[in-house]
């Protein structure tokens, strides 16, 4: 089913993992999915890696979501070292597994460069993937967006005009990049709305788990960690039981503040680990994504 026609009849919650870095790794991102499907997920996603093999363990991660969970999956798919012709083949095998939905990025650079180029006869920007896609395929298509703005971008204005080239190319809805202040969605809702973008636009969530990994995390993105939470996390810098459960707390006040001024959807990273995001959605017993067997224990 296409996540744009289930977004059109009711308010979703979706889960991200992403790819490990040896075979080892994928049952473990299966288990996870699968305890997190206590809570039936609306659909998942698995990150597409920058290169060799966590690409392909991505897309044998998203078609066994498919075929042994029963999951809704939105599949990745970067301009990354790849070309047009690699990148159709990519969409054929999806197609032929089942998949309908794809997010389309345009990817961080290979590690140890410091700008992104495109491969010859590859896509420079993730407008452009789109655009190809929508043409050549029927896939639902999501597209990111960065509510503090992409680090590349130059100011907010023009940041919310790539976002838009996104939508008008094909994009039927938006999942953000991480954030910890709700004023910072909230602002940016309202730049794209004045900008004509109509689309569902879907909050990403990252439960925070330490606070050298956020401090990172944020530091690579552009986001910021307001002032309170900073201070909170400089306290218990090296107690990451404390630290992980400061982060439960905060993300159960985000998403309870989002859910209750309307978004249409909360997407969560869950750095495949389904502890903070049970407990999440346990406080929170959000409508169609409760786990019946806590409630009835």
């Amino acid at each position: 089913m296409l996540i744009k026609d289930i977004l059109k009849t009711s308010r979703t919650i979706s889960c991200e993992f992403f790819p490990p870095k040896d075979t080892e790794g994928i049952n473990n991102v299966l288990e996870v999915a699968g305890r997190l499907k206590a809570y039936s997920p609306s659909f998942v996603s698995v990150t597409y890696g920058a290169g060799g093999t966590t690409q392909a363990f991505s897309e044998e991660i998203t078609l066994r979501l498919k075929r042994e969970l029963n999951f809704e999956v939105m599949a990745h798919l970067t301009c990354v070292s790849q070309t047009q012709s690699e990148i159709d083949e990519v969409l054929e095998r999806l197609v032929s597994s089942g998949i309908e939905n794809i997010i389309a990025l345009r990817g961080d650079p290979p590690a140890g460069d410091s700008s992104f180029v495109p491969v010859e006869g590859g896509f420079a920007h993730a407008s452009d993937l789109i655009k190809h896609i929508d043409h050549k395929f029927s896939f639902g298509i999501a597209a990111a967006c960065y509510p503090e703005g992409h680090t590349e971008s130059i100011d907010l204005y023009s940041d919310i005009q790539y976002a838009k080239l996104k939508v008008d190319n094909g994009a039927d809805f938006l999942v953000t990049q991480l954030f910890y202040d709700n004023q910072d969605f909230y602002d940016f809702v309202e730049r794209a709305q004045k900008a004509g973008i109509t689309v569902p636009i879907i909050p990403g969530i990252l439960p925070i788990l330490s606070a050298p990994q956020i401090r990172r995390f944020t530091s690579m993105c552009g986001a910021s960690i307001p002032s309170q939470l900073d201070t909170q996390l400089d306290k218990h810098h090296d107690d990451d039981k404390t630290v992980r459960q400061i982060g439960i707390e905060h993300a159960i006040n985000q998403v309870e503040d989002l859910w209750a001024n309307g978004v249409q959807g909360i997407h969560f990273y869950v750095l495949n680990r389904s502890y903070s995001v049970s407990k999440i959605l346990d406080s929170l017993q959000i409508p169609d994504h409760t786990n019946l067997s806590k409630t009835t224990t």
